[in-house]
């Protein structure tokens, strides 16, 4: 890994799988097993989001129409990641 003015640079394994640099992990509070987004945004460059975790959310489908958006925001991305994953093995 370096870092240039623009970032930080990683090398992607085989299977197109790249780590996140600690310092950056620690600074998000992106923990083994978290949840992160990666998107294309706009101008064509590839976003790495944290995601709340659903325990983040406890309460607020009870509290908002937000929350309860949030929610079930997250069950369709666990939906498509358990067909990706089966579809995959």
């Amino acid at each position: 890994m370096s870092t240039t003015n623009e970032g930080r640079v990683v090398n992607l394994s085989q299977k197109g799988q790249a780590t996140i640099p600690k310092e950056l992990r620690e600074k998000h509070g992106i923990q083994p097993g978290s949840r992160v987004r990666i998107r294309e945004n706009e101008e064509g460059d590839i976003v790495v989001e944290p995601l709340p975790s659903l325990q983040d959310f406890r309460g607020a489908a009870t509290t908002s129409e937000r929350g309860t958006a949030i929610l079930q925001e997250e069950r369709e991305v666990d939906e498509e990641r358990s067909q990706r994953l089966e579809r995959d093995n």
